[in-house]
């Protein structure tokens, strides 16, 4: 599935240490595209995995954090207003 993840982590006396960790994790996963924000693909499995490792570090009471999932890809139709920096179109 087709995966969109952001966050937002309350700056606070732990603020960046969740930051830190919050952003290795979800890089070990998906793409990162801007600041907060990451995109991929993933299998059920690895987005409970993804889940599972944030879950240690993100504060419910404090944070805030959003995953959107689709299909596929295909069916997330991409507008860049500035700069276009699409990460994710490079195929190896």
């Amino acid at each position: 599935m087709y995966v969109i993840l952001m966050y937002d982590i309350l700056i606070d006396e732990r603020g960046p240490k969740v930051t830190r960790n919050t952003f290795k994790i979800c890089k070990k996963y998906l793409t990162h595209i801007q600041k907060s924000v990451f995109e991929g693909n993933l299998t059920e499995l690895d987005l409970m995995k993804l889940k599972s490792e944030l879950n240690g570090y993100i504060r419910k009471d404090k944070d805030s954090l959003i995953i959107f999932k689709s299909r596929s890809e295909k069916w997330l139709n991409k507008e860049f207003l500035a700069i276009e920096d699409d990460k994710t179109s490079n195929f190896f």
